[in-house]
């Protein structure tokens, strides 16, 4: 059965930034870190500006659920309730645009959640999973607004996420802080060439994993477990077209001779770096020469006085 998206203005971008990504963090620690089948769950403070949602605060809330029976779950709305009061006490440009989720996958319950801070939003609350595991590649957010999707036949309205672009941004206070924070982490005896090498290497991991999803969801569109998407289908297009023609003449000359430049300045580099070990080693065969005569006419004289 297929569906029409029946939303007509549905948020573009969320903007994360790293104050929230600190106290969710801060949050499952406290509360998840030991049983990882527990989530956290708390309210996302901030601003709107037409249809980019700016994220600048978060604070935590209790939350519980039954991990075998998912229509069971407890989010305590009055605790939530006053702290955003206290909150808009200290900031009252900030209010409630959604809440986040330590995920890292969506469940079932998260729309019946989305349903309750309806209440709590002048607009459609948004749905962010951020993912404290370490080790993961890419961003750490995915966002989500819920929308309403009718059937062809008009005959059945199914409420659904709709994934929506997220970024991370900071404002220049931010900024300083986070690099600050950056400087402890960071392990001073590692150099700056094994840092380069190891942010390449994790992009391209970023990058297998992001086409090992596309086409998993090719493969499940062609076998008909997943109805195709035109927008996803563009936008793969749109990749597609922003691929280089290999074919060309001029585009395989150029790569060719950017080739052999890198190589011939590594064959240079690895020359001077011998003959330089060769110098050196001349240099101290020259400055250490009149020892090395003492030294053989000292083992001579042993040598003469034991055989004596």
């Amino acid at each position: 059965m297929e569906y029409l998206n029946t939303s007509a203005n549905i948020s573009t971008e969320v903007i994360v930034h790293p104050l929230v990504l600190l106290s969710v963090a801060d949050h499952y620690n406290r509360i998840a870190k030991k049983d990882t089948s527990k989530r956290v769950v708390g309210v996302l403070l901030g601003s709107r500006s037409g249809n980019v949602i700016d994220v600048t605060n978060s604070f935590a809330v209790p939350f519980e659920e039954d991990l075998n029976n998912p229509k069971v779950w407890f989010l305590d709305h009055n605790f939530l309730d006053t702290m955003y009061w206290m909150f808009k006490k200290v900031n009252t440009r900030e209010n409630i645009v959604g809440y986040y989720s330590s995920g890292p996958k969506i469940k079932e319950n998260d729309l019946k959640i989305a349903e309750l801070f309806r209440q709590f939003c002048s607009h459609e609350p948004v749905f962010v999973v951020i993912d404290v595991r370490s080790g993961i590649q890419g961003l750490p957010t995915t966002a989500y607004e819920a929308i309403d999707e009718v059937d062809t036949n008009g005959k059945e309205i199914k409420r659904v996420f709709k994934h929506i672009s997220s970024s991370i941004g900071a404002e220049e206070a931010e900024e300083v802080g986070v690099e600050h924070l950056l400087r402890d982490i960071n392990d001073p005896s590692t150099s700056s060439l094994a840092i380069q090498i190891k942010q390449k290497l994790d992009g391209l991991v970023s990058l297998a994993q992001r086409l090992e999803e596309v086409r998993d969801y090719l493969q499940n569109v062609i076998s008909g477990r997943l109805p195709i998407s035109h927008q996803i289908s563009y936008n793969l297009q749109d990749i597609f077209n922003y691929l280089p023609n290999l074919n060309v003449d001029e585009l395989v000359k150029s790569m060719l001779i950017k080739s052999n430049d890198i190589h011939l300045a590594i064959y240079i580099s690895a020359m001077v770096r011998s003959i330089t070990a060769l110098h050196n080693l001349l240099n101290n065969k020259i400055k250490y020469k009149d020892i090395d005569n003492v030294l053989e006419k000292v083992a001579v004289e042993n040598d003469s006085s034991k055989s004596a």
